[in-house]
């Protein structure tokens, strides 16, 4: 088991307590991301910061969540007990979400025990969104329209407009497997011609995106490079994607959201 825990001097007194996070890293960054983030709690412990910083008022993200870290993929057997935590957000991967390794088998029915609490808000980012989906009950499969990667945009609906305060949503994409529907207890938030499942969410219960806002332009360009490298990703695609990554997205808009839908649901 690996984990980590961001410590703070903590709300004021009277104040609510802050939430209990346990960040389930389902992948290891790239190599010059992992450097300087330490895995992808670092990644998203900086998006979370800075989602923190833009609330009204500007929040210290200690006063509104500790976290902790669990990668599942070196540690399928020891996960932390649901009594300890109050949300759970389930990182992207490289792996496949609807195969049958024991570890993803493992992670399906955790993320359905987390849900089903009633208690406990479940966060889902690519993979993690197609987790929650799996244990929905949704199907899951690999897109018949190829790879979405970098900045797209993604149309949201009157309910995710509300929840992420956004007309429309910009975010990093990484992937060729989807949720091929939404699961029939969900609200859907978002979509578009390439991903008709781009958002989804189920009131006090759990929200989660296909896209990646925690990732920068810097690391996307990263992903992009080593995949182009490795025969992944063909020169015109790479080429264009490279040309996207920079562009102005919306990752801590939707990590406020996150944010707020952990604190209240």
């Amino acid at each position: 088991m690996t984990a980590d825990t961001i410590s703070g001097s903590g709300p004021a007194s009277g104040s609510p307590q802050p939430l209990r996070l346990l960040i389930l890293e389902a992948d290891t960054p790239q190599p010059i991301t992992n450097a300087k983030f330490d895995g992808y709690r670092g990644v998203f412990t900086a998006l979370l910061t800075a989602a923190a910083e833009s609330m009204v008022p500007p929040r210290q993200l200690s006063d509104v969540a500790t976290i902790t870290a669990h990668n599942i993929v070196e540690d399928m057997h020891s996960y932390p007990p649901l009594d300890d935590v109050d949300a759970v957000l389930i990182t992207g991967s490289r792996h496949t979400a609807y195969e049958h390794d024991p570890w993803i088998l493992k992670l399906v029915e955790y993320a359905r025990q987390a849900i089903d609490t009633g208690r406990i808000r479940v966060v889902g980012v690519c993979f993690g969104h197609q987790i929650i989906g799996r244990a929905m009950g949704a199907r899951l499969g690999r897109s018949d329209k190829g790879w979405e990667v970098a900045v797209t945009e993604v149309d949201l609906t009157d309910k995710g407009k509300a929840i992420f305060q956004l007309d429309k949503m910009r975010i990093h994409q990484m992937h060729r497997d989807v949720v091929l529907e939404f699961p029939k207890d969900s609200v859907p938030l978002g979509g578009n011609d390439m991903c008709p499942v781009q958002a989804m969410y189920s009131p006090g219960r759990y929200i989660s995106v296909q896209g990646h806002p925690e990732f920068t332009g810097e690391i996307v360009s990263e992903v992009l490079t080593n995949r182009h490298k490795a025969g992944i990703f063909a020169d015109d695609m790479y080429d264009e994607a490279m040309k996207r990554a920079p562009i102005q997205h919306d990752g801590v808009a939707i990590a406020k959201a996150f944010l707020n839908f952990m604190k209240s649901g």
